[in-house]
């Protein structure tokens, strides 16, 4: 009898484990074995390069500590129907952590972890309280955290009125459906409304609505454009900036990877640090037992401004002469071209 009820006992932990959400394992290598599941919001020069440091960071960090760290990747171009599929299958493989990029992947995230509490890490959410993911930036509250690419909107401004003091017509260049552009707009035209600059705003929500949008602005005769960190504009900059370019009118946005992709100027964050600080953040909730909770959102101030050699030449513009104008406004200026396949 005694023996009967030893069995059931182990057949009853055993069940449990099993039915256990977020437990890691031991790979046939003897490592310990954990897996996370990462969800592209959409295919753009920014996501897709937080993406890969991500992945980069994890590989060394679980060769580093001796175990095995395995990546469930997937990208819902940002279909929501798609997008809840993702989120169930990492629930339905127990994950041990999920990432969400971009802030509608880190919502839906959210919302489907209440109950069962798989921590997740987030990246490049713009605005992590305003769209309350977080109760705040230090102590978020619950089982979420991760890094915030908020944009220094002023600090483009300035950019804008470092080259071109006599600017009297500024357009904004946006999504309105897009979380990362509501706080900017707002600032970016309380500035202007305050050095009394007549604003123009274009919106677009696909890559044609984008162009048709672009061509406006040239029409609307603008001194320059400036678009937020916006998904949506990333996507389509290839299709807009030779047409911003010829007509003299210089792009401003929230990002490096616009002027990857043909843009005048992009300032804001590294993404490829601000990927591997993501990746840091996994493991610390893997290996270190952190809880997302009490894990402050880490936001970053490098005030990198990065040019379109190639653009900027297209416009009349020197790489030096702009690196002096711009240097007092930010960090580091630093030079890049064109690239269409990433």
């Amino acid at each position: 009898m005694k023996k009967t009820v030893v069995i059931l006992m182990v057949l009853l932990l055993a069940v449990s484990f099993v039915f256990a959400g977020g437990s890691s394992e031991t790979s046939k290598s003897g490592k310990k074995t954990y897996t996370v599941g990462i969800c592209n919001f959409v295919d753009d020069a920014s996501l897709n390069q937080i993406c890969e440091n991500i992945q980069d960071q994890l590989s060394s960090i679980a060769e580093k500590k001796g175990v095995e760290i395995k990546i469930k990747y997937d990208n819902c171009n940002a279909d929501a129907n798609v997008m809840s599929q993702i989120i169930a299958n990492f629930i339905a493989d127990k994950v041990d952590v999920m990432v969400g990029i971009a802030t509608p992947v880190a919502m839906q995230m959210q919302a489907a972890t209440e109950d069962n509490k798989i921590p997740v890490v987030f990246a490049a959410v713009s605005d992590p309280l305003a769209t309350g993911i977080v109760a705040s930036l230090e102590a978020p509250g619950a089982n979420i955290t991760g890094t915030s690419d908020f944009l220094d909107t002023n600090a483009v401004m300035n950019l804008i009125f470092a080259l071109n003091p006599g600017a009297k017509k500024i357009g904004l260049l946006y999504d309105a459906g897009q979380d990362s552009s509501t706080t900017a707009i707002v600032t970016a035209k309380d500035y202007l409304k305050a050095k009394g600059v007549t604003v123009v705003e274009r919106m677009g929500t696909t890559v044609d609505e984008v162009v048709l949008a672009a061509k406006a602005l040239i029409a609307d005769k603008v001194d320059a454009v400036f678009t937020p960190s916006d998904n949506t504009i990333m996507t389509a900059e290839l299709s807009i900036y030779e047409a911003l370019a010829a007509a003299k009118i210089p792009h401003y946005a929230g990002a490096d990877s616009f002027a990857l992709n043909g843009a005048f100027l992009g300032y804001g964050v590294d993404y490829a640090n601000l990927g591997r600080v993501t990746g840091d953040m996994v493991a610390e909730i893997l290996l270190d037992g952190k809880k997302p909770a009490s894990m402050p959102v880490r936001t970053f101030d490098n005030g990198t401004a990065t040019i379109n050699v190639e653009t900027a030449a297209a416009m009349g513009y020197n790489f030096d002469s702009l690196a002096a104008t711009f240097a007092p406004f930010c960090t580091k200026v630093v030079p890049i071209t064109t690239a269409e396949s990433f």
